[in-house]
């Protein structure tokens, strides 16, 4: 299984002689059976065409920050969201520099900024550049910024020098990127997930329901099983497909949901719940189909079990996280819940905001517990599970750093 799968490689490749390496990048990252899209500066293109990068990846090749057809289909933004991972190879000195120091002026310094996903940095240059004290502090300060630094290399250079400065192996920088994705921040953890919305019959052919996709609770089991742990998703009705490594469990009421999680929760070690359950069912269901006779028609509703409350109250309870959508006060809410409930962490979205949760690919939250608040910015639903599930690892009993 490849640990490359279905991820988003965002490669940028910078002006130096290196560059013809990137041809070979990206055939292995997509014999890894990864997505790659390239971002080429303009420098880079006296090395290697764009033709030859684009007929690889099979993407088009992005190369001006301001081209009005990139900026109408997917934007800079956009292009930076959609990014597992920003790996920089070849990454010129001058590059380097640009990007330590902030700045924003061409395509893939632009994306270098506003990307939130992990970011690899594979430098290339001639031997005395890589030895300059000010390329050294550079190289520092993306570091400790948490910027993986992949080589360079040592041997001779295409200028006849032989030292430092030299493309880290190809096939070493797919590795290092690939052990990224190995992380095991849940390894050897139990976790149940539960996702989507319940539907609560009225009649045979009515029900109550939300507007929930499931799509956050769907990235968090995929964000744990990648993670290394042993995930079992409780899903409520909705069309959408998981991992041959993740146990799922369909579900359809809220009743039904209960039941499956209790199940599932013995010796779990984290219950993570982004299902919408329905607060109200109907006390009676009618056995035939209600028909449109009288101008108006009683419902009258009980309320369900709290599925996150009543795990939260076991006696040998998991570590528990819940999820708060709210309109308005959202951190006001989210903070009641988590201490009315007895939650360890409480992850808060503002469903008023339709560009992102429910039906979007796109959220944005902010991670709570009892002394502590964590924005997290905007990006791919499957890029903030990553997050929420380093922090849940993080802080679990046992963990070590």
């Amino acid at each position: 299984m490849y640990e490359l799968s279905n991820r988003h490689i965002l490669l940028g490749v910078t002006g130096g002689i290196a560059a013809y390496k990137a041809a070979d990048l990206v055939r292995r990252l997509r014999d890894q059976n990864a997505f790659v899209k390239v971002v080429m500066t303009l420098a880079a293109t006296e090395f290697i065409t764009p033709l030859t990068m684009q007929a690889l990846s099979g993407e088009p090749v992005h190369l001006e920050l301001l081209d009005a057809d990139a900026e109408a289909g997917m934007g800079h933004i956009e292009l930076a969201r959609w990014a597992d991972a920003l790996l920089i190879a070849p990454a010129s000195a001058n590059f380097i520099a640009r990007i330590t120091h902030g700045q924003a002026d061409d395509l893939l310094s632009t994306l270098y900024l506003a990307c939130a996903a992990p970011k690899f940095v594979a430098p290339a240059m001639n031997q005395a550049m890589w030895g300059q004290p000010s390329t050294q502090t550079n190289i520092q300060t993306l570091s400790e910024r948490g910027v993986q630094i992949l080589g360079p290399a040592a041997g001779e250079q295409a200028c006849g020098d032989i030292g430092e400065g030299r493309l880290l192996e190809v096939a070493d920088i797919v590795s290092e990127v690939s052990n990224h994705f190995q992380c095991g921040a849940l390894a050897g953890r139990r976790v149940v997930i539960t996702a989507g919305p319940t539907q609560e019959a009225i009649d045979p052919v009515r029900y109550l329901s939300n507007r929930s996709s499931g799509k956050m609770g769907f990235a968090l089991a995929r964000a744990a099983a990648e993670a290394g742990g042993e995930t079992t998703l409780i899903a409520g009705p909705v069309q959408l497909s998981c991992a041959d490594n993740i146990r799922r469990v369909n579900v359809i009421s809220a009743k039904q949901m209960l039941a499956a999680t209790l199940k599932a929760v013995d010796d779990c070690d984290v219950f993570i719940a982004t299902a919408a359950v329905a607060d109200y069912t109907p006390v009676q269901v009618a056995d035939n189909k209600i028909k449109k006779n009288a101008a108006e028609m009683e419902l009258t509703l009980q309320r369900t079990d709290d599925i996150l409350a009543t795990v939260s109250a076991l006696p040998q309870r998991p570590y528990c996280v819940g999820f708060a959508a709210e309109t308005d006060d959202v951190i006001a809410y989210a903070r009641g819940k988590l201490e009315r409930k007895k939650l360890d962490m409480i992850i808060a979205n503002d469903v008023s905001d339709q560009t992102i949760g429910f039906q979007s690919d796109e959220n944005a939250a902010t991670l709570i517990t009892a002394d502590t608040e964590l924005l997290l910015p905007r990006t791919s639903k499957l890029n903030l599970a990553k997050q929420i599930i380093d922090q849940v690892g993080t802080r679990l009993p046992g963990h070590s750093d």
